[in-house]
């Protein structure tokens, strides 16, 4: 197997890093961040890396005042005749946040960055440097690609827990030395409250680390930003963003649970002065492109989308879905006729073109709900439809056609290698779609696998629908509902694919590591 061994490339950089974080990051887990009192700007939240490429990749920073953001990446630890990028001014109408692209990178090299932040007025005073490290997609094949995908944090009320050690579940992941995270959305849950304590079912207590801004539902933009903060105040996040790259989407939690365009929130639902989710959603996507490196998203700006592909070399094209921003209204997926569906027209098209123009082996189509599952949605009192299936196992209805249609167009088109990965139902499990199986039948077998949640409330496994065929092969998911972290059920996968076969192994892994799941693809095929 030519893919990097384990421990792998950043093995040897944790120590390192470790030290140079232990600058500016705070000591007692959870914490709220130690910023430098000297009027030097601080970089408490720590740095990431989104959407790298073979020659390119976008640095993350918040300051704790303006600050000029200024980025030195060098081939060694030692930042040896480093390269200076010279990014953004930090101020308040990003809170403080601010990316910077770096350009002109080598594909297939392990990249040394530092965040430097400057006073705007005296550019000679600046903080303690944070460092991080990635390594550019390689141009050649044999190198390999090994990710981790999950989502879900902070669902449910259950928050940072410093008894249990926080999200102990970003140190597993990080010690498989991916070369991205993919997170399938719910990075936040900004209409679910943290409180300090809760009941579990033991009689014991649950703890969490608490701020102002979790203490009700978002409505406001600094609430919003509020709940993006939050989730960095755990030490193994920030530490894992150090050294992992992200490939970022979202979902509902975002907002709000269930939202789609146009919905207003029932009066009766108090917890709510702000009654239009378009609002919501507005103050939310802002939030959201202020606290991730996202390509396609600048901070502040209103045009930009979620939806976007991730070329990681002649092995693998990520694509990256949003089944939020253009889909219509729920309801009971009954319709015969449903044009917009779940994806919206134009996503729908941008899929379909690139899908065909993809080159590369594997085709990762990463979903923020999944395909099959019925997801039911209760919000307003009737018995909608949250994801596709609808629970007819019939001929497809709704938001089923827009599916129907692509996975027709996969397989005439005979687009090879292509795998559905999503998070959303807080359990993990693994399904094979089979048109021998289903009642829409003009489609290739092809498999969807599921993981999650990251640190959220565990739920019972999915109904299946079988319009598409589906046969789960694997599933792990508690009985009852919402268990806490601390009763596990807690999940993420793993992709690996190797360099000489171009065979991607997917693994589905509990929050400690261990291997659940295995199933070995392999590549060249328009199903399997």
């Amino acid at each position: 197997m030519s893919h990097r061994p384990l421990p792998g490339r950043r093995s040897v950089l944790r120590g390192s890093l470790a030290a140079s974080a232990a600058l500016t990051l705070p000591t007692a887990l959870g914490a709220a961040p130690a910023f430098a009192r000297s009027g030097r700007p601080g970089a408490g939240w720590g740095v990431q890396t989104g959407d790298v490429t073979s020659h390119s990749g976008l640095v993350w920073v918040r300051s704790d005042r303006p600050a000029r953001m200024i980025v030195e990446t060098s081939a060694t630890e030692s930042f040896r005749n480093p390269h200076r990028w010279h990014g953004p001014l930090l101020g308040r109408d990003t809170d403080f946040t601010g990316t910077t692209q770096l350009r002109g990178l080598p594909p297939g090299e392990q990249i040394h960055y530092r965040v430097l932040l400057a006073d705007p007025d005296d550019p000679r005073r600046t903080g303690e440097p944070v460092t991080g490290t990635f390594r550019t997609v390689p141009v050649r094949r044999r190198e390999g690609v090994r990710f981790v995908w999950s989502g879900d944090l902070a669902g449910q009320g259950w928050g940072i827990n410093p008894d249990l050690g926080g999200y102990r579940i970003y140190d597993a992941m990080g010690a498989l030395d991916p070369d991205f995270f993919l997170c399938s959305g719910d990075n936040i849950y900004a209409d679910g409250p943290i409180a300090e304590t809760a009941a579990l079912p033991d009689g014991s207590t649950w703890r969490n680390i608490t701020t102002e801004e979790k203490s009700k539902v978002a409505e406001t933009l600094a609430e919003f930003r509020g709940n993006f903060r939050y989730n960095l105040l755990d030490e193994n996040l920030r530490r894992f963003n150090a050294r992992v790259p992200s490939i970022i989407q979202w979902d509902d939690h975002e907002v709000r649970n269930n939202w789609y365009p146009g919905q207003v929130i029932a009066d009766t639902d108090d917890r709510y002065t702000e009654k239009s989710v378009d609002v919501l959603a507005a103050r939310a996507r802002r939030a959201f492109s202020e606290y991730f490196p996202i390509s396609t998203l600048r901070p502040g700006a209103r045009e930009g989308r979620v939806h976007r592909v991730l070329r990681q070399g002649p092995l693998l094209d990520v694509f990256v879905l949003d089944m939020r921003t253009y889909r219509n209204a729920n309801s009971p997926g009954e319709q015969t006729v449903d044009p917009q569906g779940i994806l919206g027209r134009e996503q729908l098209e941008w899929l379909k073109r690139e899908l065909a123009r993809s080159r590369a082996v594997w085709k990762v189509i990463a979903a923020d709900m999944p395909i099959g599952l019925v997801v039911p949605d209760a919000t307003e009192g009737a018995p909608n439809i949250e994801a596709i299936a609808q629970g007819d196992p019939g001929a497809p209805l709704g938001r089923e056609l827009q599916i129907a249609e692509l996975l027709r167009f996969i397989k005439h088109r005979r687009i090879t290698g292509t795998v559905w990965l999503t998070a959303d139902v807080h359990h993990t499990s693994a399904q094979h779609y089979q048109p021998s199986r289903a009642a829409f039948g003009d489609f290739e077998p092809f498999w969807e696998f599921v993981s999650g949640p990251l640190n959220a409330g565990a739920f019972p496994a999915s109904a299946l629908d079988g319009t598409f065929g589906p046969e789960r092969v694997f599933v792990k998911a508690p009985t009852a509902s919402n268990v806490s972290p601390a009763g596990g059920y807690q999940f993420f996968g793993e992709v690996d694919i190797d360099g000489d076969s171009a065979e991607m192994t997917v693994r589905l892994r509990e929050q400690d590591g261990t291997v659940l799941f295995t199933k070995v693809l392999r590549p060249g095929r328009v199903g399997q």
